[in-house]
Formats: structure tokens, C-alpha cells, sequence
């Protein structure tokens, strides 16, 4: 469905998911808000990096002017969207991540204001058929693409896994399932599914290990998995899905470290692990780019980070200056997750 834009600056209210379009091509004047986390907050203060280089570029554009609003705190964020609609909101729009779901009362208010406003990487499902569009990654593409690296890695069904989970919020969840609902061929990645004689059964699911809330930590991970390596019978584990760049560098700190008992270590490395991350750690992408941990990863048969960029943002600008532009702009919009590896690295940006 299609929300039109009309002449006294009425948006939409609501919009069900399709694209939303503006029916004015001219709307100088327009101030872009986007508001983002601080720049000291890892992947979400990397958006902020990656939101100011887009707001450069329209300010020097000229026909709308914009600026990034970085917040510390979602309390912080609810202040600073009251302040920007106690100001002009019929020249306003709005992009926002918003911090936590607590942000919604705010988004409300932006909706009753008819500011036009896009949300990027934390949707809030109860409000979003209110936005222009809905900017995310494919948090279940991320298990996906993990998944079919293995495959391609030799996986077999039944096969020994462990998964280093990020949190209890549905991210995790949505990671968690993207991965069995590949092997089981339940859905694609990159256009391909699982081939039958590799699909896994509901039973061949039993023999994956999930870590636990790891709370998108590198040090938890790092802890976990020297309690895990503990016990020298877990150096089997050849296949380990860590959700997030962090938690891959975590299992790499490990390796590295003095908290694993040298032969344990050995044999572990023998078996030739693969390991997987996500999301663009420039870190990990050195050891993919072959600039360090390479006495580790020399060891491995395969390293792979799927893609969930904070790059993502300059999307969710862009749907927005389509929207003033007058262009349909899809609402419900999610970008595709691919794997990075050590042959295209060069090809990513990362943070």
C-alpha cells in the first residue's frame, strides 16, 4: 500500500506493509534528523560514523540540509525527539534507531505530528506500518549464511555444533532459527537451499550446543570457551556460529590465550574448526584480510563473517530523501545478509 504526502503536510497515519511514496518531487526546505546511538557504543555507535558520511554528502547537495543526534540512553533519545517536534515539524524528517523498545511512546509522537520518519535496525513492531519504511538487516539471513558456509565447509547432518548466542531478544532468536531453518531446507541463502541428501532432520538438530545469553560480549565469549575447552573431549567441536563479530573474536582471544591447556589447544586446532562471526569487526576482518591471528587461522578451514553492517544506515537516509524526492520507497525494508570471507574481504567496509 502507498502513503501519500498531500499538500498541508498530512502524512499517513498508518501504511500496511508495501511501499510508501511522496506525490511532491519539491520539498525544499526538509531538515533530516537522524538520530543514532553515541559513537562509543560499538556497532551501534558505528552507525553514527557511517550516518555522518551520508549527511555530508546531502548537505552538500543542497536541497535538504541534515544532521546526526547521537543519543547515550534511550531516555536521552525521548528528550531529543520531544525537543525536535516542539520546533517546526511541518519542515521535518526524521530517521531513528531507536536505543530500545522503550522509544516507542516517542515514535508515537512523532506519527501524531505527521513528521514523515524512517526506522532503522530496531523495529517496533507496533508501531511500524507507521513509517515511510522499516530499515534492517536479515537477522534470520545471518544463521542462513552461517549455515551454508558450513555446508559448503563439509558439515554433515548430525554433525557436532556450538552456537554462542548474542542475548534473550529476538535477534538471537531470529539467528538461532535462520540457521536450522537452512539445514533443515526450510529456507535459502543467496538464491541456493541446502541439497536434499545434506538436510538435517529434527533429531540431527539435538547435536547442536546453544551457549547461552553471551550479551554481545568479546570477554564472556572469551570465558565461556575456555570453560568449555575444559573439558578436552569438547576439542571435537569442529563447527562454531558465533552471532556476532565479537563473540568470533572472543573464541580467536581464547586460542590465543593461556586459559587453554596446550594440548587441548593442539587438538582442537588439528581438527580444523570453522568458525563463523557477523557484522563487519574490522578486528575480524584483519584475521580475514590475513593481518593477524594468522597462526590460528592458518589452522582453521574456514572463517567467515556474514554481513550486517552499521553501513546500513546510509540506506535508511536514502529511503528518506526518496521519500522527499517523491519516489516510492519500499516500507518493509530488509537488506540481504552475504558472507565475507577471506577471498572478497576487500570488497566490505567494516568498523
Amino acid at each position: 500500500m502507498k502513503a501519500k504526502k498531500v499538500l498541508a503536510g498530512i502524512m499517513a497515519a498508518t501504511m500496511t506493509l508495501g511501499l510508501a511514496t511522496n506525490v511532491f518531487a519539491e520539498d525544499e526546505g526538509k531538515h533530516i534528523y537522524v538520530l543514532t546511538a553515541s559513537e562509543d557504543h560499538g556497532w551501534t555507535g558505528a552507525v553514527a560514523t557511517f550516518a555522518k558520511e551520508k549527511v555530508e554528502e546531502i548537505n552538500k547537495e543542497g536541497t535538504y540540509s541534515a544532521e546526526v543526534v547521537t543519543a547515550a540512553s534511550a531516555s536521552d533519545q525521548i528528550t531529543q525527539i520531544e525537543d525536535i517536534l516542539a520546533g517546526d515539524t511541518e519542515n521535518t524528517a526524521i530517521v531513528v534507531q531507536p536505543l530500545d523498545d522503550t522509544v516507542q511512546s516517542a515514535i508515537q509522537q512523532i506519527v501524531d505530528a505527521q513528521v514523515p520518519y524512517v526506522a532503522f535496525d530496531r523495529i517496533i513492531d507496533a508501531v511500524s506500518s507507521t513509517a515511510v519504511s522499516n530499515v534492517k538487516g536479515d537477522n534470520s539471513g545471518i544463521g542462513a549464511g552461517a549455515a551454508a558456509y558450513f555446508v559448503d565447509k563439509g558439515l554433515k547432518p548430525g554433525d557436532k555444533i556450538y552456537v554462542y548466542e548474542g542475548d534473550t531478544s529476538s535477534v538471537t532468536s531470529l539467528r538461532d532459527k535462520g540457521f536450522t531453518d537452512y539445514l533443515t531446507g526450510a529456507i535459502e541463502f543467496d538464491g541456493n537451499t541446502i541439497a536434499d541428501d545434506a538436510k538435517w532432520t529434527e533429531d540431527d538438530l539435538k547435536s547442536i550446543t546453544y551457549s547461552g545469553a553471551m550479551n554481545w560480549s568479546r570477554s564472556d565469549t572469551k570465558t565461556s570457551f575456555e570453560s568449555l575447552m575444559g573439558d578436552a573431549s569438547n576439542a571435537d567441536i569442529k563447527w562454531f556460529y558465533a552471532e556476532d563479530d565479537e563473540l568470533a573474536m572472543g573464541i580467536l582471544e581464547a586460542l590465543n590465550g593461556g586459559g587453554i591447556d596446550d594440548a587441548t589447544k593442539e587438538k582442537f586446532l588439528s581438527n580444523g574448526p570453522v568458525i563463523t562471526g557477523c557484522g563487519g569487526l574490522d578486528e575480524f576482518y584483519e584475521v580475514l584480510r590475513g593481518n593477524s591471528y594468522q597462526d590460528i587461522a592458518e589452522k582453521c578451514d574456514g572463517l567467515v563473517s556474514v554481513t550486517y553492517s552499521p553501513a546500513m544506515i546510509q540506506t535508511a537516509i536514502d529511503d528518506m530523501v526518496a521519500y522527499l524526492n517523491g519516489e516510492e520507497v519500499e516500507q518493509d525494508h530488509v537488506i540481504a545478509c552475504e558472507n565475507v570471507t577471506a577471498e572478497n574481504v576487500a570488497d566490505y567496509p567494516s568498523f
